[in-house]
């Protein structure tokens, strides 16, 4: 993650489609298991899918529930939670040109990449721009 780039906070329902895109793209098999926590500014314990692109770095606030819950209503995911190969190849085409996409994809291919959902998110929380207000 780099330091100078934009610390977004943000609510699933209220991200650009194009981003909601990427974010199923990146995480093909759901996001519950992508979930970190971290201390929102009230102390607060809030967990959140991490996504980062060229620009910004978000934290998507959701719970595991939720983040299920939005898996099972989503038309792009099959019965079992996973993207289909249809909706895959779209977004695939539709964002080929982003490295952060393509980077991703190798990471998670990638047999020596270390999933770190369990980690707490770190730094400080003046770094952040809440940016729930926003849409």
């Amino acid at each position: 993650m780099s330091a100078n780039k934009l610390r977004v906070i943000k609510d699933f329902e209220k991200l650009d489609k194009e981003i909601v895109e990427q974010i199923k793209l990146t995480h093909s098999e759901g996001f519950s298991q992508h979930l970190i926590q971290f201390t929102n500014r009230e102390g607060k314990l809030v967990s959140a899918l991490p996504f980062e692109t060229d620009e910004k770095i978000y934290l998507i606030r959701m719970t595991t529930q939720e983040a299920q819950s939005i898996i099972l209503d989503d038309d792009d995911y099959d019965d079992d939670g996973i993207l289909k190969d249809e909706s895959k190849e779209e977004f695939a085409d539709k964002y080929a040109e982003l490295d952060y996409i393509n980077e991703t994809e190798e990471e998670e291919e990638d047999p020596g990449y270390k999933d770190n959902s369990d980690q707490v998110f770190k730094g400080s929380l003046h770094d952040k721009e809440d940016d729930k207000d926003e849409d």
